[in-house]
């Protein structure tokens, strides 16, 4: 996604923001300001939500999420963008939330991403992405990787990212939320409280990893695929240990709870095994069949 995609037309704008997935998430330590280093591989799935600007002497928001503008990342990237270029006018800005809230999947910080992005565009601004990214790490560790949205590998807090070019199509996965919600910081906290004194594992081999992703041999990343806030949030949950089950017993190559859960996706090997396998999963769960972006 770059500024070229976006219409020419600047009274309005309505722009797409994709879910993600973290291939694998390892913390390498928790950090003086109280974050944590952390190295993933994350990507972009096709699952958005949709933001629609248009321009206004106010600021208005207007959403189908039930929660108060303050706690909104949309509203908070809006406000601080306005603060940052002194940007005398408004905006109001219609989000359709579906994407799941709480559930590793990046839904809020994609949304606060965007917004910084579509408000350059609407405002006139010619921020670079870089100033965009500063910005975004503002809001939340997983606002920068939005700001590119393409396959990174991303360090630090979030904000060293490498793009990658995988040349490979789209792999077909199965997304499966329980009925609960396990915000960011909870994950960590459970995390620090459980495993932070256990920090001296091996790292992995990034460009094993990749190599292994780029050949499609899911049967060596089956053996890399890792996720450090995954047992401590199973211990909490044990819900999510019981999704990645019934999903490998139905087919999927490999299964692995996506970033501080407690969403859960499986790797199938068509759309049709996917289908089948949501079918067997039951009622009682958010489910989602979709490929990655590449």
């Amino acid at each position: 996604m770059n500024n070229s995609s976006f219409p020419t037309c600047h009274s309005s704008l309505l722009l797409k923001a994709p879910a993600k997935i973290n291939w694998f998430l390892s913390i390498i330590n928790k950090r003086d300001d109280g974050y944590h280093n952390i190295i993933s591989f994350i990507q972009c799935i096709d699952i958005y939500d949709t933001l629609l600007f248009e321009r206004a002497d106010d600021f208005e928001l207007i959403s189908n999420l039930d929660i108060s503008h303050e706690s909104n990342l949309v509203y908070k990237a809006t406000l601080l963008l306005k603060q940052s270029t002194s940007y005398k006018k408004g905006v109001k800005i219609t989000l359709q939330k579906t994407i799941p809230v709480s559930a590793g999947l990046g839904g809020g910080s994609s949304d606060a991403a965007y917004t910084l992005l579509g408000l350059n565009k609407l405002w006139g601004l010619g921020l670079e992405r870089e100033e965009l990214c500063t910005m975004g790490l503002k809001i939340g560790s997983d606002v920068p990787f939005f700001i590119y949205s393409s396959p990174a590998i991303v360090q630090g807090r979030g904000e060293k990212i490498t793009n990658l070019d995988l040349h490979n199509s789209s792999i077909v996965l199965l997304l499966v939320k329980p009925s609960i919600a396990v915000s960011t910081a909870r994950a960590y906290a459970l995390f620090d409280r459980n495993r932070l004194s256990e920090l001296t594992k091996k790292p992995l081999d990034i460009r094993l990893f990749c190599h292994a992703f780029i050949n499609r041999d899911f049967v060596s990343l089956s053996t890399m695929l890792h996720n450090d806030l995954e047992e401590v949030v199973i211990e909490e949950y044990p819900v999510i240990e019981k999704i990645k089950k019934r999903m490998l017993e139905n087919g999927a190559i490999i299964s692995s709870m996506t970033g501080s859960g407690p969403a859960v996706f499986g790797v199938f090997d068509s759309k049709k095994t996917a289908y089948s396998a949501a079918n067997a999963m039951g009622a009682d769960y958010w489910i989602s069949v979709t490929e990655t972006m590449v």
